[in-house]
């Protein structure tokens, strides 16, 4: 358990530098490759000249051998068959002289074994050799064949040490199965020496070698990310609003192509943002003048469409009817006017929020009892459902009541005369408030754009609430402004349910809201209520 959590933090930490950081991930493929490489190459030299050393000491073994019987021959041609001390003294006299030969193949001991029959009499320059030699070669040379092999002999301390060994039958005129049979011993210390250094040696490069190759990736790398990283810096900076960012060209490569490209680049963006920045605010201003510009003889309009509407009882049917549709038109031209200045507070960052301590029940109840008289002529009833316990929050009680007040009304608008439900609940940071309704519902698209300024999910139908437009919008900007949410989800057929969602006290980032945003149960199509 103590291993996995010292392992998680430096795995997370790798991986983290292999999906986030190019050089990084170059330099391990790099190492991996160059690492694979270099062992396969190593692993191959070094059984090369493995080979090659132990085959000139066999070849060298081998001549000295060949030396050696024809010596051994000489020596033991005339040897007497049934004398032993004859025969002790000539395999000793042989030994010390084959001992005291030296040949290319280096240091070496020497055996000799004389058979007669089943008695093996041997002679060697250290006596435990003999029972040392390994049973394959010993029968391979009694049934008279040269030959050769690797094994682990004593040395002068008796501990087992790599020897080649090499054997060969000595020919006789002997009679009666006389034999005598040459071995020689030799030891394969310097050879062992040798093949140390030289894995070490192909060790050390190798290490060597791939680290090589891995700072030379890591550079070249360098050289590329590091160009690729000032343009991400730039172009973050853009998004940032930083449009005097631009990169230092040098050269003409590929790199500083890239940096003219994004220099280019910057310098049309600035240019376009500039353009769209002061039409935008031509745009306000026009907005903001017109409006105000209005706002005068509107008032005069109003007040002559009142005088009109009140003495509409005097007029003959016709002319009353006109009057009526009189007041009714001016007034709301002048709630879109006022809509129409809201947004461009708004637009203009002078909308000012005054947060003070409000029952959000209360709130709701007193939109619901305003909203009445519509829900009846819509056929609609409206319901509240609150907590046992008050919920105070820091707002600010005008916006958050028309943000009520168009949410509900676009509710009753679209909820098909079926009941509107209104649901508050709040946690220690934040209260959420959501009205739903079983209306028409909206697609996923139209969800996308229900808060934009003067859309409608169905163009060709008729508006009976008689809303600017802006409601949403501004019902949208409102939440922002207390650093809340306004979220919709919806289904066609199924209704719709918008969520407001704000927090306690002011300067409090939401984290979270108390009531879900998909209702808990949703009406399947084709299933009566």
């Amino acid at each position: 358990m103590i291993l996995q959590t010292r392992v998680r933090p430096w795995a997370r930490a790798v991986w983290h530098a292999w999906r986030s950081q190019l050089q990084f991930r170059i330099g391990a493929i790099t190492m991996l490759v160059a690492g694979i490489v270099v062992v396969i190459v190593s692993f191959v030299l070094f059984r090369q000249i493995s080979d090659q050393l132990l085959q000139v000491k066999r070849n060298a073994a081998i001549d000295q051998m060949q030396a050696g019987v024809s010596y051994a021959q000489s020596q033991v041609s005339g040897i007497v068959t049934g004398d032993g001390a004859s025969v002790r003294s000539t395999l000793d006299r042989t030994v010390r002289e084959l001992q005291s030969r030296n040949g290319e193949a280096g240091n070496f001991d020497v055996v000799m074994v004389y058979r007669t029959g089943d008695t093996a009499r041997p002679a060697a320059s250290r006596q435990f050799l003999y029972p040392a030699l390994p049973p394959d070669l010993v029968s391979a040379v009694d049934a008279g064949s040269q030959n050769y092999r690797y094994a682990e002999m004593p040395d002068a301390g008796q501990q087992p040490a790599p020897t080649l060994l090499v054997g060969a039958p000595v020919p006789i005129d002997g009679q009666g199965g006389e034999q005598v049979d040459l071995y020689y011993a030799f030891p394969l210390d310097q050879e062992q020496e040798s093949l140390a250094l030289i894995r070490s040696t192909v060790v050390i490069s190798g290490i060597a070698l791939t680290l090589f190759v891995v700072g030379i990736g890591v550079l070249v790398t360098r050289l590329v990310v590091d160009p690729v990283r000032r343009a991400a810096r730039g172009a973050q900076k853009l998004a940032e609003g930083q449009l005097e960012e631009r990169l230092a060209v040098s050269g003409e490569d590929d790199l500083a192509r890239l940096a003219s490209s994004f220099n280019a680049m910057a310098d049309s963006l600035q240019k376009q943002i500039t353009q769209l920045e002061a039409l935008s605010q031509l745009q306000q201003r026009f907005t903001s003048d017109v409006s105000h510009e209005l706002r005068t003889p509107l008032t005069t309009v109003q007040m002559a469409a009142e005088v009109l509407y009140e003495s509409r009882t005097d007029f003959d049917p016709a002319v009353a009817r006109s009057a009526e549709l009189l007041y009714a038109e001016v007034n709301r031209f002048e709630l879109l006017l006022s809509d129409l200045l809201e947004m461009g507070r708004y637009d203009a960052g002078v909308a000012v929020l005054e947060p003070e301590p409000t029952d959000l029940a209360s709130l709701m109840y007193r939109v619901v009892a305003g909203m009445e008289p519509l829900a009846d002529r819509h056929g609609c009833r409206l319901g509240v459902r609150t907590p046992d316990r008050a919920v105070i929050a820091d707002v600010d009680a005008r916006r958050v009541q028309r943000v009520l007040r168009n949410l509900v009304g676009n509710a009753i608008e679209h909820g098909a005369g079926r009941p509107v439900e209104l649901t508050l609940a709040a946690n220690r940071t934040a209260a959420a408030i959501t009205v739903r309704d079983h209306g028409v519902g909206l697609s996923s698209e139209d969800a996308q754009h229900v808060f934009d300024r003067f859309w409608r999910a169905d163009p060709a139908r008729v508006r009976t609430v008689g809303g600017s437009g802006l409601g949403l919008s501004i019902s949208l900007e409102d939440a922002r402004l207390h650093g809340g949410w306004l979220q919709v989800w919806g289904q066609p057929d199924q209704g719709a349910q918008f969520r407001l969602t704000l927090p306690l006290t002011p300067d409090t980032e939401l984290t979270g809201s108390p009531l879900p945003l998909r209702p808990a149960v949703v009406r399947r199509p084709g299933v009566a209520r």
